[in-house]
């Protein structure tokens, strides 16, 4: 009798779905996107390895990216223009990696090609000398040539230090500095604010973000959101700069939100990019009611993914991105693109909306100014001019290529070597990485249908269908 059951149960199944295609593309050491083998969807009363409920979304994903750096433009420039606009192409086209949400750095960083700020005129409170005139000669033409193949890219951006006069100790690093003296003393070896909290200062520095937002907006470029600093809670020695939250929160609750207000800017503030393990941070600025009445989403790094799962409980209403991939130190290999895979897991699977690679494009060295030699998606030999993409390249393009903006993370069950999304037209995305050292098999479960899998060795796969 139960056996009548099932397989009247497996005719229904039969006769009311029809087989899906599934498209299926993958990466290995040795195989750069390649098509993988046809796949069907079979009804099946079997288990199976990776169930994916296709009705139960999760976080809407906002998109992927990477940081806009001058030492990237540099490398770009050491090419040909059609060498140049190939890789352009490549990473922001839809064609090729499709990142729709990108960094830009609030004057200076560690790839920028030197120090510098908007205003370096001491005590200008006024912001009289306010000006963006080096970033219309290297950050903005990159920024342009990337939104001339995909307009509708978003920028955001964050500085990694304020002007100098703005710090308690007249420099853009913290710790010893080996691009511009440091005097002794001048070090800060721990996590007091670094800014000067007076109001004139305070006030200042609302005004230079604000001025930044509508210099860029008069060069057609609109600013999505800003946040507040680079890595609040490090001191090392490149551009930085420290803020014990309380401080923080006074800052956008009192200056930095009144002035957008004043304004009428569009630019979201957002509380980043936290790198500090500890939720406390984050909880002091969210459950302060004049910063958090101004604050829109929450920005995060490096070890800050240690406390994303509380904050994520704690305040669901906040989208969260995960602000900079950790950079290896230059490796950029197969180990690499498998380490960072599993931090897009654990943000991803922790309700973080979207996902940024730190450099696009560097010279194959990968040094920063400071001499930390980096990973990078694309690495340029200027001499040889040999461009080389690298296994993280292929990652992120296996993500931000077919997961678009606007996308839901799937209910999943079966492990953490997946991710699954639906896309708005109804597109699902499952997103498998096999990091073992051998051919692996595996079966997927979607409304009563099964396909089994045999994925090769060290492999980036992805596999897309029409949801029915």
């Amino acid at each position: 009798m139960k056996k009548h059951i099932l397989l009247a149960l497996l005719l229904v199944v039969t006769l009311s779905v029809k087989s899906q295609k599934i498209s299926w593309t993958y990466t290995t050491q040795t195989e750069a996107w390649s098509k993988g083998a046809k796949l069907d969807f079979n009804p099946s009363l079997d288990k199976s390895d990776i169930n994916i409920y296709s009705d139960e979304k999760l976080q809407q994903i906002e998109g992927f990216g990477a940081c806009f750096n001058e030492l990237g433009w540099e490398a770009l420039l050491s090419l040909s223009e059609t060498e140049k606009n190939k890789i352009l192409k490549n990473l922001f086209s839809k064609e090729g990696a499709n990142f729709t949400l990108c960094r830009i750095p609030l004057g200076s960083n560690d790839y920028s090609l030197s120090y510098y700020s908007y205003n370096d005129v001491p005590e200008d409170f006024e912001m009289k000398n306010f000006n963006i005139d080096r970033d219309r000669y290297i950050m903005i033409p990159y920024i342009k040539a990337a939104k001339k193949i995909n307009p509708d890219i978003k920028i955001w951006a964050s500085p990694w230090s304020p002007p100098v006069w703005m710090k308690v100790n007249n420099h853009y690093a913290m710790g010893v500095s080996n691009v511009k003296q440091m005097l002794p003393g001048m070090k800060i070896s721990n996590n007091a604010t670094a800014f000067k909290m007076e109001d004139r200062y305070l006030s200042a520095y609302g005004l230079y973000f604000s001025k930044f937002v509508k210099a860029y907006k008069e060069e057609g470029i609109d600013i999505s959101r800003v946040m507040v600093q680079n890595e609040p809670v490090y001191q090392p020695h490149w551009q930085s700069c420290t803020w014990r939250p309380d401080d923080m929160a006074y800052f956008v609750g009192r200056f930095l939100g009144p002035q957008f207000k004043q304004d009428s800017l569009n630019t979201e503030i957002w509380l980043g990019t936290v790198n500090s393990s500890d939720p406390n941070f984050m909880r002091t600025v969210l459950n302060n009611k004049d910063a958090a009445s101004y604050i829109k989403g929450i920005g995060v790094q490096w070890d800050a993914k240690q406390s994303i799962p509380t904050i994520h409980s704690e305040y669901p209403n906040y989208p969260i991105m995960q602000t900079e991939s950790e950079c290896g130190n230059g490796e950029n290999n197969w180990n690499s693109a498998e380490y960072t895979w599993s931090l897009i897991n654990h943000y991803l699977n922790n309700g973080t909306n979207s996902y940024m690679y730190w450099n696009m494009v560097l010279d194959n060295s990968g040094k920063s100014t400071w001499g930390w030699n980096q990973n990078m998606m694309i690495s340029i030999n200027k001499e040889t001019k040999e461009v080389k993409y690298n296994p993280e390249y292929y990652l992120m393009k296996h993500l931000s290529h077919y997961v678009l903006p606007g996308a839901f993370r799937l209910k999943t069950t079966g492990g953490k070597e997946h991710l699954a999304f639906i896309n708005p037209n109804g597109e699902v995305i499952l997103i498998y990485v096999n990091t073992d050292d051998a051919d692996k098999d595996i079966s997927v479960s979607v409304n009563g249908k099964i396909v089994k899998i045999k994925m090769k060795r060290k492999s980036v796969n992805t596999f897309t269908w029409m949801n029915k």
